[in-house]
């Protein structure tokens, strides 16, 4: 399936339906007076979040909803029915922001929140309303109003207790694959996994958490570079960050400089990003033969005070102390 995490819509509530003008006419009712009824309400548009759904591929498919107008009041002071609500699923951390002014109007983070997103138009009073002592046979009555109508923009934000983050090929979607029954594409060159994955680790104790694997992150991203604009949102979901820095010999670059620019990044999208608990992943183990980048990044993180992991997935050496670590921070009793 296709993973579509913002798309734009347009909405519009249904109309209220007009009142009636009618008079009583029944054989035995002098100056029956007048009996037109009210219109019902049209119908609200409205969002629920639904843990059935994980993308907004509906959403991107069809680009407006509309809901139905109320029914017009009729006589005998008969009320119009209302119109029907139209309801929209959408997957739990959906955000909804109107398009013109990029005002939140809505965060749904938990299974089956509503929210009404255009409110329906009322119906119109039927003349019955308006015969007074000295107006007994009004011939008018009020329209129905018009429901409201929006642009919106639809983003969707993974929600997640830890998220991998890192430059592309550091190793995200191996670890990931080890530790949780998600089945990343992973192959040796960058940008690989074009999509965020999900996977929720289960540990021996009855715990569990979820994993998020977020695309490859490049120096630029919050400007759009790469795919990190694109995917940057999910990051702002997650309880913690877990930085995987490539540790082999292999990358040219500087291991130090690497994680900097990560969190450099983290950093001009949002601020409250980097106030995140983050914790550093040395891969690769394995083939870190002369280990001066593996030193190097160890030394750093033990000055910084941060947590620091070397790990190689492939053969799953120090994975038994990550996931204790992480089941420590982010493990939940299911």
């Amino acid at each position: 399936m296709q993973f579509v995490d913002y798309t734009k819509i347009y909405v519009k509530a249904g109309d209220g339906g007009r009142g009636c003008v009618a008079f009583r006419r029944e054989k035995y009712v002098p100056r029956g007076g007048p009996s037109g009824g009210d219109g019902g309400r049209g119908g609200h548009i409205i969002f629920r979040a639904s843990r059935e759904l994980n993308t907004l591929l509906d959403l991107r498919y069809q680009r407006e909803y509309r809901a139905k107008r109320g029914q017009h009041g009729m006589g005998k002071k008969m009320h119009g029915k209302d119109g029907e609500d139209r309801i929209i699923p959408v997957p739990v951390g959906t955000v909804l922001k109107d398009a013109d002014t990029e005002e939140v109007l809505a965060d749904l983070d938990s299974e089956g929140v509503e929210i009404i997103i255009a409110k329906a138009g009322r119906g119109g009073q039927g003349n019955a309303h308006f015969a007074t002592p000295t107006r007994q046979a009004p011939k008018f009555a009020q329209p129905g109003e018009e429901g409201e109508e929006k642009n919106l923009i639809i983003e969707l934000k993974l929600l997640a207790d830890v998220g991998l983050i890192g430059l592309p090929n550091a190793g995200k979607s191996t670890l990931i694959s080890v530790i949780s029954s998600a089945k990343p594409k992973i192959a040796d060159y960058p940008f690989t996994t074009l999509t965020p994955n999900l996977g929720v680790v289960k540990l021996k104790d009855f715990r569990s958490f979820v994993v998020a694997d977020i695309p490859g992150l490049i120096e630029g991203a919050h400007k759009g570079a790469g795919l990190g604009f694109q995917f940057l949102r999910h990051v702002e979901r997650t309880s913690m960050l877990l930085h995987l820095v490539d540790a082999s010999d292999m990358p040219e670059t500087d291991p130090v400089e690497d994680l900097k620019k990560i969190n450099k990044e983290l950093e001009l999208y949002s601020s409250k990003l980097l106030s995140k608990p983050q914790a550093v992943v040395g891969t690769k183990i394995d083939i870190a033969i002369e280990k001066k980048r593996l030193r190097k990044l160890a030394r750093y993180c033990k000055l910084k005070n941060i947590e620091f992991f070397p790990v190689s997935a492939v053969i799953g050496k120090g994975i038994k102390e990550l996931l204790l670590y992480l089941s420590a921070v982010a493990g939940k009793e299911k």
